[in-house]
Parts: C-alpha cells; structure tokens; sequence
C-alpha cells in the first residue's frame, strides 16, 4: 500500500506530465511559426506536426464534448489518494483561475482551444509538413 506522500508525488509528476503537454501544445505552434521564418527545416517533420496536431485535436474535441482531461481525473484521483483536496473543473480553467485569477464559463475556453485549433490547421496550409523524402530526380 501507497503512503499519503507516494501518491502525492504520484500526482505532482501527472500535474508536471500535464504542464509538458500544455507547453508542447502552446509551444508546438510557436516553434513552426518561428522555425518557418528563420529556416529551421526540422520544425516541419512530419512526425512532429503530426503529433502536435493529434494533440490539440485532442483537446479541442474533449471541450467540445464536455470531457474534462483524463490527466485531469487522473490527477485528482491520485491526490483524493493522499488525502488531499482536488479542484473542480479542468485543468487548464483550474491554473488559470489559481494563476492569473482568470474566471471564464467554460464556453469561453472551448472557443479559445477551437481558435488555438484553428491556428494549428492554419500553419499546416501556410507552412506545411514535409516527409523527409527526397523527390526522385527527373
């Protein structure tokens, strides 16, 4: 059996998994629009932009339907654990309220993930992944 402390480490390294995502996310589109303007072939992999993609699909499709984030559940489960409080809501509303005192309904975060989404597809159109393989010669 667990100590109160295991599962709390538990959930402050899902909270640290969950930070990375949200970073990779926010950070993802920053790096393809920097990269593109500075020459930085590598910002256009096609396995990058693919995951980067799937993820914020990912979130958007969740708000939309309602779900809050599995690392979210998983989260609050693991600290209800070790005894201690969670937080209601999602993560992302949850910080942002703790952080910068941010108090939004929860449509106004599906239209910011919808929008963040929109820009994704966009930088897809206007600077669009590449494979990796070379073009045969003619």
């Amino acid at each position: 059996m667990l100590t109160p402390q295991s599962w709390q480490l538990l959930a402050n390294l899902t909270l640290i998994l969950h930070i990375a995502i949200v970073l990779f996310v926010v950070g993802g589109l920053l790096l393809v629009l920097v990269g593109n303007l500075r020459g930085w072939r590598w910002v256009n992999a096609l396995w990058f932009r693919l995951v980067h993609l799937a993820t914020i699909l990912f979130v958007v499709l969740e708000s939309w339907v309602g779900v809050v984030c599995p690392l979210t559940t998983l989260e609050m489960w693991l600290r209800r654990q070790a005894r201690q409080e969670g937080y209601a809501g999602g993560f992302i509303e949850h910080w942002l309220q703790s952080l910068l005192y941010f108090n939004a309904p929860p449509w106004v975060f599906t239209l910011a993930y919808s929008l963040f989404g929109l820009a994704v597809l966009a930088s897809w159109w206007y600077f669009p992944p590449r494979s990796g393989r070379k073009a045969p010669r003619a």
